[in-house]
């Protein structure tokens, strides 16, 4: 058997030893899911189904709309348009036998790997999980922060270009810990989508009821809106494609959403210590995204020409090489930079959503980083660990968004709010400090409201 073909892979070098490293902002723009660009097909799709090139924020607006005053009926006509799934109400929701026959069928060892994931992400999500608090600042007076889980929540689960039975573990455990009592999966009516036998057996295993057959904007207007078909829900999380994202975004204030996520993302920081093969093998498996973005910082000169070897290497024996080479080509970068100090200055102003640190002492940078969505310390510590079986969620803040926001996580389905109790006595004596206030601001309601009961 012949040698795979080792192809010439451009990616970007750039020596930012000598002021700022301008490439990172061109490579965030270029992430960042505004909306405004759609491919060739994605054009000649919209046009087909709406009789104009739309931006993707417009298809979005469009699709919400209908969905949210025409119901089932705008969410199988877009099931039809837009995935070629012609199915009717009462084939939306994935039949309960569906779930059990795919569990039955599955691969003995894959529903073993699934249990040890689950718990795996079971006991980090409890740890972590927020319990009330209640405090009593002075006599007769007690005060309590309670957290109370979400009743229903929506779970999109991609199924595009490749299954993914992960996002089901990644997304449901943590509502399940934080005890949500209904969740709903949605995927689109793909093979790899509500019809992947492997997605499906995982949804039986953790004890998931409804998974309906719908993806895109559609499907998430149905569950933030609600039909006659698909109940609404109180937040939708999962990651997507861009008019999925976009979606979610739309839809938000009606519902909540975990985040505005665009493409995936790594920064590797290494040093003379890393092995190139190892940092190939991380650059590349989040470029097979597609797109996704890969970036490797290092002060090691020599690592820069080890790598990008190893990187066409590596690269010649994936399946999905075309795809990959055109993100590396287009979100890679390989940057040179002064020192250590550098390395974590431009990692912090890019705010990956994965960082691994490859380096003798990780964690004196990851002391330095405020910045990363999930950081992996060590050379034996690749991301994919977290994509899969770690514990933390892998649905996490993008774009930049993590300066901001966090990963998903079991906290992320509770909702928090106060309790708080006065006897007479304490109410007596904090009233004039409320009434004073009250009378300021005009307010003479809210201050008689405290005068009456002395």
């Amino acid at each position: 058997m012949s040698a795979p073909e080792i192809r010439t892979v451009n990616l970007q070098r750039v020596d930012a030893r000598v002021g700022s490293a301008e490439i990172l902002q061109q490579l965030r723009d270029k992430l960042s899911p505004q909306g405004d660009v759609v491919s060739p097909r994605g054009r000649a799709l919209t046009e087909e189904v709406f009789g104009a090139p739309l931006t993707p924020i417009e298809v979005v607006g469009r699709i919400c709309q209908e969905v949210q005053s025409e119901g089932t009926k705008a969410l199988l006509k877009f099931n039809r348009s837009l995935d070629k799934a012609d199915l009717t109400a009462d084939q939306l929701r994935v039949p309960a036998a569906d779930l059990a026959a795919a569990h039955a069928a599955a691969d003995p060892e894959l529903i073993e790997s699934i249990r040890r994931i689950r718990d795996n992400v079971a006991t980090f999500q409890k740890a972590i999980l927020h319990r009330d608090v209640t405090i009593q600042p002075q006599p007769g007076v007690t005060l309590t922060q309670r957290y109370v889980p979400l009743r229903r929540v929506g779970v999109c689960v991609p199924g595009g270009a490749a299954a993914y039975p992960s996002t089901v573990l990644m997304t449901v455990v943590p509502a399940q810990v934080a005890g949500v009592a209904e969740i709903a999966v949605v995927a689109p009516p793909t093979p790899f989508g509500a019809y992947n036998q492997d997605m499906l057996a995982t949804c039986h295993e953790l004890g998931v009821t409804e998974v309906y057959r719908m993806g895109g904007a559609q499907a998430v207007a149905a569950l933030a809106y609600g039909t006659d078909t698909v109940p609404a829900v109180n937040k939708i999380v999962g990651p997507g494609n861009l008019f999925v994202a976009l979606a979610k975004k739309h839809v938000y204030g009606t519902v909540d959403i975990d985040s505005f996520a665009g493409p995936s993302e790594v920064i590797v920081i290494a040093d003379g210590t890393a092995r190139p093969d190892f940092i190939a093998a991380d650059l590349l498996a989040q470029a097979e995204h597609s797109p996704g973005s890969a970036i490797l910082i290092t002060w090691d000169e020599s690592l820069i020409d080890a790598v990008s070897v190893e990187v066409a290497k590596q690269l010649a024996s994936l399946e999905r090489a075309d795809l990959t080479l055109d993100s590396l080509e287009a979100f890679g970068a390989l940057i040179l930079v002064r020192d250590e100090a550098q390395a974590c200055e431009l990692t912090d102003s890019f705010a990956p959503e994965h960082l691994h640190i490859e380096t003798a002492n990780p964690h004196d940078q990851i002391a330095k980083i405020k910045n990363s969505g999930a950081a992996f310390l060590g050379h034996h510590t690749p991301v994919a660990l977290g994509d899969y079986a770690a514990g933390p969620s892998h649905v996490l803040p993008t774009g930049g968004t993590c300066t901001w926001a966090a990963g998903l996580s079991s906290n992320s389905f509770l909702r928090s709010g106060s309790v708080t109790e006065f006897d007479e006595a304490a109410m007596k004596q904090i009233a004039p400090d409320v009434e004073r206030l009250a009378e300021k601001e005009g307010l003479t309601a809210h201050a008689r409201s405290v005068s009456i009961r002395k």
